[in-house]
């Protein structure tokens, strides 16, 4: 299943104009988080869960800097593929590696419960690999 999917933007504000003014999406940002450009919901028709993620959030959360690498293909897009548990993540990451793909990290637990690990296709699409678990939640979980 495919949980994300966000604009990678290496200019926010002009991507909140189209996406939040002009198209009207309902876009916010993270409760609690200063200092955080990325807007996001969880409530748009079609998708669990999309996002504009500015360049420099995505840049310190693989490679903690704020800058990109000049080693990387700047990302246009992020893509969150989910698998059923946390276990999963590090067995499909392995596997991916195996076949010559290379992380840009590990698999790791997000401050906010999310088990993810990412690598970068040949166009620069960031994938990242994952677990997040309120979309596993059953009636009995919450």
């Amino acid at each position: 299943m495919i949980s994300s999917f966000a604009v990678i933007s290496s200019e926010p504000g002009a991507d909140r104009a189209l996406f939040v003014d002009a198209m009207g999406l309902g876009l916010h940002g993270p409760e609690g988080v200063r200092g955080s450009d990325y807007l996001f919901s969880d409530d748009l028709a079609g998708a669990k869960h999309f996002g504009v993620w500015p360049l420099a959030e995505a840049a310190e959360s693989c490679f903690g800097s704020d800058r990109w690498p000049d080693t990387h293909t700047v990302p246009q897009a992020s893509i969150e593929l989910e698998v059923g548990s946390a276990d999963q993540v590090d067995r499909a990451v392995a596997e991916l590696a195996e076949r010559g793909h290379r992380l840009l990290h590990g698999t790791r637990t997000e401050p906010w419960g999310q088990v993810i690990a990412r690598l970068q296709s040949s166009s620069g699409v960031l994938v990242g690999v994952c677990w997040t678990p309120w979309y596993h939640a059953g009636p009995a979980d919450g």
